[in-house]
């Protein structure tokens, strides 16, 4: 398992919920819940000021899929994200992850935990986040390898020029 804190991210059009992990990559936990507002990028600043100010060494998107394994619209969001966030982060990589049922996760263990409905909503987002992260971290000490698919950098002409292709 590789060393150093990573931060997960869940993509949502109002809501972007924010992990962290410990330096030893064992557990996740919840960080924040950051507002998406139209025309207003700030919450690609503030992730990006999260990995300065938190010596991030990876940065982990969900990327939302349906049972069957398709991308819909919301996988297309999560990408695009994720492509802008390597733009702002690098040379800190960024990696796509299959966050299938995150959400759903998330909102069962907060009503496990006895949250109720109106209370889960400023939280769940950080919630489906630390599933994602923790997916991600428990997947790489199981296999020895980093998980999911590397963003490559939004560039004007090279690889992943703005498509936020990924490596495998």
């Amino acid at each position: 398992m590789r060393r150093g804190v990573r931060l997960g991210v869940d993509v949502g059009s109002v809501r972007v919920g924010l992990s962290l992990s410990d330096a030893d990559g064992l557990l996740a936990t919840p960080l924040e819940t950051v507002a998406v507002t139209e025309g207003n990028e700030s919450h690609y600043g503030r992730i990006a000021d999260l990995v300065t100010e938190l010596a991030v060494c990876e940065v982990i998107v969900g990327l939302p899929r349906s049972l069957s394994g398709a991308e819909g619209a919301a996988a297309g969001l999560a990408r695009a994200y994720a492509v802008e966030v390597a733009r702002r982060v690098a040379p800190v990589p960024v990696r796509l992850v299959d966050e299938r049922l995150s959400t759903v996760t998330a909102h069962q263990r907060l009503r496990e935990a006895g949250v109720k409905g109106r209370k889960r909503r400023p939280v769940v987002d950080q919630a489906a986040a630390v599933v994602i992260l923790q997916s991600a971290l428990d997947g790489e000490r199981a296999s020895g390898r980093p998980p999911g698919s590397l963003v490559l950098e939004a560039g004007p002409d090279g690889p992943g020029s703005g498509h936020g292709e990924a490596l495998t």
